[in-house]
């Protein structure tokens, strides 16, 4: 799998899609709204008041999509400081790939670059 997200992601530019920060929300970790927080000289508490909500796992998500932090020319402007799941989306770099190949099945109707990692692992099959 690294070998097709490494190939993938020469190929495509996440610049020209921002689908995920569109359609979808990352998952904020007390590290991440820490951190975010920090960059915005605000309380954590103050930051989730502001741009977070807790949804039904009691998990920190944003309030609303598409995504506070993107841009029009689909630019993150906390692009450096972003949660977690942004960094790592579309998950498909992982090492053990197979515990998580639920979640590169919901990305792939989402991110063009799952979409072909998974046809082109399709055709090695």
């Amino acid at each position: 799998m690294q070998g097709l997200h490494e190939d993938t992601f020469r190929q495509i530019d996440c610049l020209d899609c921002a689908n995920c920060c569109k359609t979808t929300g990352p998952l904020f970790t007390n590290r991440d709204v820490e951190r975010i927080a920090k960059l915005f000289k605000l309380k954590p508490k103050a930051f989730i008041e502001q741009y977070l909500r807790l949804d039904e796992d009691n998990d920190y998500v944003l309030q609303s999509v598409p995504c506070t932090f993107l841009g029009e020319d689909n630019r993150c402007s906390i692009y450096d400081h972003r949660p977690k799941a942004c960094q790592e989306f579309p998950h498909t770099d992982r090492k053990k790939f197979y515990q998580i190949s639920h979640l590169t099945l919901n990305n792939v109707g989402i991110c063009p670059a799952a979409f072909k990692i998974v046809e082109a692992m399709k055709s090695r099959l």
